[in-house]
């Protein structure tokens, strides 16, 4: 059973905070920014190749458009080593309110954005600097949302609880595509292009009041507290908690980077990808595609928590492992399927994907959490987490994009997923088992 209250940080007669109301924040917090962020991946994939760089061809747009998506991965290791900075002094609450404003913001000023065709180059411009902005508040957000969750709760079940705001991926992903979809079946696809793709960015404000209003009122972990109570007393609080991270959690950096390789390139093959193979060579429609992908998120909110308790019974590797190798071999089989050019072929196709991706990223908040000690965690989790999504999540659309261009197959594509899943599955091998840790007593200094 989770834990029922948690103290606030002036400990006490100070108001408590119950476990569930964490969780929910967690849950919220991440589904808005997750929404914001895929937004843009989505619009990227349908409208922005139009709007932005209209004198391309269609192919030729689609890359430039996702070459400002691939911006946002850029900038998200800046964030997570800011926020993970800050979050690791002063705490993880100040932080994840900052993201949340700062996601919101750029998202809403994106549905402001004069097009090409009003301002000529300042428009992709200015649209790469707000997609910068994203990127460096989901770098913060990540962490810190499932820190907040996993120090307040209980070593027996920290992989079903943090798999609650690993679920807010898809939920904002699932709100993203059925607000899109919503708009693909009430517009023509001239009225889409024209003003109407600028609503769902412009609905993000309204979201983000939701968000912040559940946020506040979250206090920090006892966890935390204490560590920065002994920090203090023995006056052993480092600098830059990044140095501490690099000194000594070198290891475990480098094994979240490789966990996260197959998990990160397969999501945005699966869910950002698929728009353009599905509509370009497949023939299908956009309200199709967005549809099957809507399914496919649906089933991928609920296994992702079930995945995230299996790692308790199991532990993290064994799932982790799993889900890399299905990948892998599910990859030969997405595209043939969504070849076949009809709805429920493609609709399988994301699905089944998507239900291999939750078995490595259910598991992964408890198990990054697990890998760090607490006065560097938020740092730690968020620089191994984020330095990947550069070359793994940021880059997958494009290099799948350019790999459909060079050799008009998908094939190339499906041995690049594969290839990414072999360094997820060595990464496990080669890492600990963390199930179980006590996160108040993993050790910050260096490893024997």
């Amino acid at each position: 059973m989770e834990p029922r209250t948690t103290s606030s940080p002036g400990g006490g007669d100070a108001p408590k905070t119950p476990f569930h109301r964490v969780v929910t924040a967690s849950l919220i917090g991440t589904t808005i920014e997750w929404y914001d962020f895929f937004l843009y991946g989505a619009a990227a994939a349908l409208v922005f190749n139009h709007v932005f760089f209209p004198e391309s061809d269609p192919l030729v747009g689609t890359m430039l458009a996702f070459t400002t998506y691939a911006v946002g991965f850029v900038a998200r290791p800046l964030g997570g080593l800011v926020f993970g900075h800050f979050g690791d002094r002063v705490g993880r609450k100040q932080l994840l309110v900052l993201s949340l404003l700062l996601m919101g913001g750029a998202t809403f000023a994106i549905g402001l954005l004069p097009t090409y065709a009003a301002v000529g180059v300042a428009a992709p411009l200015l649209l790469t600097l707000l997609r910068v902005v994203q990127g460096f508040a989901l770098g913060g957000e990540w962490g810190g949302a499932v820190l907040l969750v996993a120090e307040h709760g209980r070593a027996r079940n920290r992989g079903f609880w943090t798999s609650w705001p690993q679920a807010g991926v898809p939920c904002g992903n699932l709100l993203a595509t059925a607000v899109l979809a919503v708009l693909a079946v009430v517009m023509t696809d001239q009225t889409f292009l024209d003003w109407g793709w600028r609503v769902p960015f412009l609905l993000s404000g309204v979201l983000v009041f939701i968000g912040l209003w559940i946020r506040l009122a979250v206090t920090e972990s006892q966890v935390f507290q204490e560590a920065s109570r002994k920090a203090a007393t023995d006056r052993t609080t480092e600098r830059a908690p990044i140095l501490d991270v690099l000194r000594h959690h070198w290891r475990e950096t480098l094994v979240a980077m490789g966990v996260r390789m197959a998990e990160n390139v397969s999501y945005y093959v699966v869910t950002a990808f698929i728009l353009v193979y599905a509509t370009q060579q497949a023939g299908l429609g956009n309200d199709a595609v967005l549809n099957a992908v809507l399914i496919a998120s649906a089933v991928h909110l609920v296994t992702i928590p079930m995945w995230g308790a299996l790692s308790d019974v199991v532990g993290r590797r064994p799932v982790i492992a799993f889900g890399a190798l299905g990948v892998s071999a599910w990859s030969f089989a997405f595209f043939p399927l969504i070849d076949v050019g009809s709805f429920w072929s493609v609709t399988l196709a994301a699905t089944v994907g998507l239900f291999l991706h939750g078995a490595m990223y259910g598991p992964q908040a408890a198990f990054f959490s697990e890998l760090f000690s607490t006065r560097v965690r938020y740092s730690g989790a968020s620089i191994g987490y984020q330095l990947a999504s550069i070359v793994a999540g940021g880059l997958a659309p494009l290099i799948a994009t350019a790999l459909l261009a060079t050799f008009g197959t998908s094939l190339p594509i499906s041995a690049y997923v594969a290839g990414v899943g072999v360094v997820t599955v060595v990464a496990v091998v080669l890492a600990r088992e963390t199930r179980g840790s006590d996160l108040a007593s993993v050790p910050g200094g260096p490893r024997a």
